[in-house]
């Protein structure tokens, strides 16, 4: 080997190790772009069978079955926004410096109620709040509503963008499928392009089946919360359902929620009494629903949308959680799937793989 060739190899290994980087760094700097495609790729996927429903079994046309389908899951943006309006009002009554008087009222009571139950049981929490530095914490406060109006901000571009985004990737099914054969040798797009059926197909059935997991969910929490009469059972009860899309961590969040909003739904009451006892109950309610969602729901669901075992899943999910966190464990069920699908189609002859997608 010369030494023009080894500085070839050389000044073409470097060439290769920057443009990763360049790739890596305008990845980066696009990320949000990236957020919403791939938002806009997931509610596209779910309604994928409501828009070959409407193709179908009612005759409409391509546009006009993605506009009902637009309109469709812009109620459901619009309806969910709607929900949280009363607990906004509520709240900003509540701050309100008429309300002030009232709500130092209510929450001394229930701190010295608080505080007199914790010293029946030796724990003197009063003395150790009296040394924290409350004064340092309201100087956070103009940060705080300028992240707030920033958050809001975002929040509605991030929504149009993934409308807008959603609408083209309905309108034209094939516009992500045609976008990856690109990068496909050849002599692959075949098998490739079946293999993305596959997927399209199976990941649909698996979000499909996650808002079908929420909704069991929701329901169940709505109708404990209205049991015990806690305000905005609704919103309380969509928040907590909305948080088991992160698995295993979202519902100990979820109960922790749940169990705080429930104790100052009863600002006033008694401590021991009322307050206690109803949000002990309402904690008991909750972790019986998980319990419903962790052997009936669940299993039944994501073992017929992805035909993938229960404890496949479940190790799946570990393992994603364990190799990239929170993210990895949202994603490690799709990103299993559409493996799968991959390998059956390319190595189909390795027992391995034979024994992992015999139900695919």
């Amino acid at each position: 080997m010369t030494s023009k060739n080894i500085a070839n190899g050389l000044l073409r290994t470097i060439a290769i190790l920057v443009g990763v980087i360049v790739l890596a760094t305008f990845l980066y700097k696009i990320q949000s772009v990236l957020v919403y495609i791939v938002i806009a790729g997931v509610l596209s996927l779910i309604a994928r069978p409501f828009i070959q429903f409407l193709k179908t079994k009612l005759k409409f046309p391509n546009s006009l079955a993605v506009g009902a389908t637009m309109l469709f899951i812009s109620g459901i943006f619009i309806g969910i926004i709607g929900l949280f309006i009363p607990l906004l009002i509520q709240q900003s009554e509540n701050l309100s410096l008429l309300q002030s008087d009232r709500l130092q009222a209510s929450l001394q009571d229930i701190s010295n109620q608080t505080n007199q139950y914790l010293l029946s049981h030796d724990i003197d929490l009063l003395n150790q709040l009296k040394k924290v530095d409350y004064t340092a914490q309201f100087k956070a406060i103009p940060n705080i509503l300028n992240a707030i109006v920033g958050t809001v901000g975002s929040l509605s571009v991030g929504l149009f963008s993934v409308l807008f985004i959603t609408f083209f990737f309905m309108k034209d099914s094939h516009l992500l499928k045609n976008a990856a054969l690109t990068l496909i040798p050849n002599t692959a797009e075949g098998r490739f392009s079946k293999s993305l059926e596959k997927i399209n197909h199976l990941l649909s059935r698996y979000f499909i089946g996650l808002v079908l997991q929420i909704s069991i969910l929701f329901v169940i929490y709505t109708i404990l919360l209205l049991v015990f009469g806690i305000s905005n059972a609704i919103v309380i009860a969509f928040l907590c359902a909305l948080l088991n899309l992160i698995p295993y961590v979202g519902p100990m969040i979820g109960a922790v929620l749940m169990f705080v909003l429930a104790m100052t739904s009863n600002l006033g009451s008694d401590f021991q009494t009322e307050i206690l006892p109803t949000a002990t109950s309402v904690l008991l309610g909750y972790l019986l629903a998980q319990l419903i969602d962790n052997f009936l729901s669940q299993p039944i669901i994501f073992s017929k949308t992805t035909k993938s075992h229960p404890l496949e899943i479940f190790l799946i999910i570990v393992i994603g959680g364990l190799l990239f966190g929170v993210i990895g464990m949202i994603i490690a069920v799709p990103t299993y799937t559409a493996l799968k699908v991959i390998l059956k189609e390319f190595f189909s002859d390795n027992k391995i793989v034979q024994s992992l997608t015999k139900d695919l």
